[in-house]
């Protein structure tokens, strides 16, 4: 797929003010965001849980996660952020990239909107069940 970056901002979930701008990593191979201690320290981002991670090399271990504002390409979500090492990379994963309703384009190397799919599910012959796409207003 290749690397690439993307600059966006990193908020307090309830203090929009305290903000600042970061350029993530974009690592679809991440499923959730990865962002440096101290950066979220500055944030004032405080750790809800902590969760067990494993590494592509095996490794295993327990870090913090705690929720941040996201903001990319004018797309705004609170989202799940992993307490990484101090001055590491940030990595913009997968989870943050769906509540984003962004893609990676590939070939450009860079992320575009993707629509949200929405599907309902009811027993056969129901009228509950409604086509992805419908206007529900």
């Amino acid at each position: 797929m290749g690397i690439f970056h993307v600059t966006g901002s990193l908020a307090h979930p309830s203090r929009p003010r305290r903000r600042r701008e970061v350029r993530f990593l974009v690592d679809t191979g991440a499923f959730y965001t990865m962002v440096p201690r101290d950066l979220l320290a500055e944030l004032k981002v405080l750790p809800i849980r902590e969760e067990r991670v494993e590494f592509a090399d095996g490794r295993k271990g327990r870090w913090k996660v705690g929720e941040a504002r996201l903001t990319v390409d004018g797309r705004s979500v609170t989202t799940l952020v992993f307490f990484g090492p101090r001055g590491s990379q940030p990595l913009l994963g997968a989870f943050s990239l769906e509540g984003l309703a962004l893609t990676v384009d590939p070939a450009r190397r860079r992320l575009v909107p993707m629509p949200y799919v929405i599907m309902a599910a009811a027993r056969a012959g129901s009228s509950a069940i409604t086509a992805a796409g419908s206007r529900w207003w």
